[in-house]
């Protein structure tokens, strides 16, 4: 397993929240998008015998946008002034993104409430390992505290397991050579907030299997 370095290639903060607000737009639009094509269906007069199947496409594209939502503004955002977060409300979270995957989450920490940095690390580093399975697969998550400390280790096991090479280099606090941005941006940014927090983050690919780990001060 290789360990991020500490030091990150420089990013101005301008770009960084550019970047990531394009990634919280292209999570949201698909869903919206497809509420928006239910309605239209619904107000077609020439479709009415759809009308069942529009209602299901509103239902479950309303879910999954509200599920998205909730779990951005912890991921990704400061979550109003919260500083310690509950494991169980981190997991439903976990999972209600996870529904809309092809993996499954398998979820389990010993500690009953976690810091800021190590909740939104649980949450992205968990959201990364399920996209390293486009063809389904376990993530498993797991997080101890110990000696002052809260280690996360995450594996993700499937067929096609892998990481892009763009979310490597952002887990490694590197530019996104020509990878793309929405990808590195959700690993860049883990990797600077971690560091930032005293921590580091560690990543390991191996034939269908994904590792990710962290460590941070409790």
């Amino acid at each position: 397993m290789t360990d991020t370095p500490t030091t990150s290639a420089p990013i101005r903060p301008a770009e960084l929240a550019a970047f990531l607000a394009a990634r919280m737009c292209h999570d949201f639009i698909s869903p919206a998008s497809a509420i928006v094509s239910g309605l239209d269906l619904l107000e077609d007069p020439t479709a009415q015998d759809m009308r069942e199947d529009a209602m299901g496409l509103i239902a479950a594209s309303a879910r999954k946008l509200a599920d998205l939502l909730a779990f951005t503004r912890v991921a990704f955002g400061a979550s109003a002034s919260a500083e310690t977060f509950d494991a169980r409300e981190l997991e439903k979270l976990a999972q209600g993104v996870f529904s809309h995957m092809r993996a499954t989450l398998d979820w389990r920490l010993d500690p009953a409430g976690v810091n800021k940095p190590a909740a939104r690390a649980l949450l992205n580093l968990a959201q990364i390992a399920g996209a390293a399975l486009p063809t389904g697969g376990v993530a498993k998550v797991r997080a101890v505290e110990k000696d002052g400390a809260i280690a996360i280790a995450i594996e993700a096991t499937g067929p096609r397991a892998r990481l892009r090479p763009e979310v490597l280099a952002g887990l490694a606090g590197e530019g996104p050579g020509e990878g793309l941005h929405g990808h590195w941006v959700q690993a860049r940014y883990v990797n600077l907030f971690v560091t930032d927090a005293g921590g580091r983050v560690l990543a390991e690919v191996a034939e269908e299997k994904v590792t990710l780990a962290a460590t941070i001060p409790a």
